[in-house]
């Protein structure tokens, strides 16, 4: 049951400004009566395998890939991005497949990210996957802006849905270089990932609350069609709203956001809200009325179209054109 006055959201007011931020970048076609962005362009997702995937995870199977912007052969993630921005974006979330090794092959691509921020002006987000030290020190060299990853906190969760030869372990040592490199770090952690079951969650939790991380992103596990979960029911939102109580508190002056991917429907309003009630930052496309829920709950909306992971725009100075716009009341 959905508490409306707890100690997270309470500490969430003691440590944070009395502001809500809502995202809604580019990587889905979306809108409500609250809120349609001005350019749906903004901010765009690149593939850099296409549509493959080597390790075909039983909660994705590369569905996940079918809405990103590849990478053509013969062209350059350069020439990408110059078209991109000639048609109006402005950031960029370069991910794609893994490989068999549980990193996104980027490597190659980091030669061109110091152009695309210096000459177009561009946020560069990389998704990266389990890093390596080679991939750690790539990134760093190429100057990315932030590096999200999934953190997975159980063995069984990383062998029978990710089919990695891996360890939890793994992830830890991404956070750890990571952090070595004096990259920003944005860990997601997908809750009921194990077939719709916590398993890995708590422990994930206490991994990334042990390092320096920007943001926290949590998602929910959302059963897709034509992949082995497709049939699952999601996870219960009793222990979904659970996890974020617990995540507020466990990390009380880092920001913790609802990110992108969560069920539909009735299920989404009561997340959504949830995430409010018991005191997330900021929440990726907000569900019908939660924008005017957070401010009958004190809190300011502010309205930016781009990825929630970029919580730092605004703070250091937009690498973006900030879009941030009080909600009239």
């Amino acid at each position: 049951m959905r508490a409306t006055s707890t100690a997270a959201f309470e500490l969430r007011r003691e440590r944070f400004p009395d502001v809500m931020e809502f995202y809604a970048p580019g990587l889905k076609r979306w809108q409500t009566s609250e809120w349609t962005p001005s350019n749906p362009r903004r901010f765009l997702p690149i593939s850099v395998t296409g549509g493959a995937c080597a390790l075909q995870c039983d909660h994705c199977r590369a569905k996940v890939l079918d809405g990103m912007i590849s990478v053509r052969s013969g062209d350059d993630l350069f020439e990408l991005a110059s078209r991109l921005k000639a048609g109006g974006s402005e950031g960029l979330l370069v991910s794609g497949g893994s490989t068999r090794g549980g990193g996104v092959p980027l490597l190659a691509h980091l030669r061109h990210v110091p152009r695309i921020r210096e000459e177009l002006g561009m946020t560069v987000i990389v998704h990266s996957g389990v890093v390596s030290p080679a991939l750690a020190d790539g990134l760093a060299a190429s100057g990315v802006d932030g590096v999200m990853l999934d953190i997975i906190g159980a063995d069984e969760t990383v062998k029978e849905v990710y089919h990695l030869d891996l360890q939890a372990s793994d992830f830890e040592a991404s956070l750890s270089r990571l952090a070595g490199a004096g990259l920003r770090i944005i860990p997601h952690i997908v809750l009921g990932l194990h077939y719709g079951r916590f398993v890995g969650e708590h422990r994930a939790l206490e991994m990334v609350s042990a390092y320096p991380v920007s943001t926290l992103i949590l998602v929910v596990l959302v059963p897709l069609v034509g992949t082995p979960m497709a049939d699952l029911p999601p996870p219960p939102v009793d222990d979904v709203t659970a996890f974020f109580e617990q995540a507020r508190l466990a990390m009380p002056t880092t920001k913790v956001n609802l990110g992108c991917a969560r069920p539909m429907g009735a299920m989404k309003q009561e997340l959504d809200r949830a995430a409010v009630d018991l005191g997330l930052n900021g929440i990726a496309y907000p569900g019908e009325g939660v924008i005017d829920y957070a401010r009958s709950r004190g809190l300011e909306p502010r309205l930016y179209e781009w990825c929630c992971s970029m919580t730092w725009v605004g703070q250091d100075g937009p690498a973006l054109t900030q879009v941030g716009l009080e909600v009239a009341s």
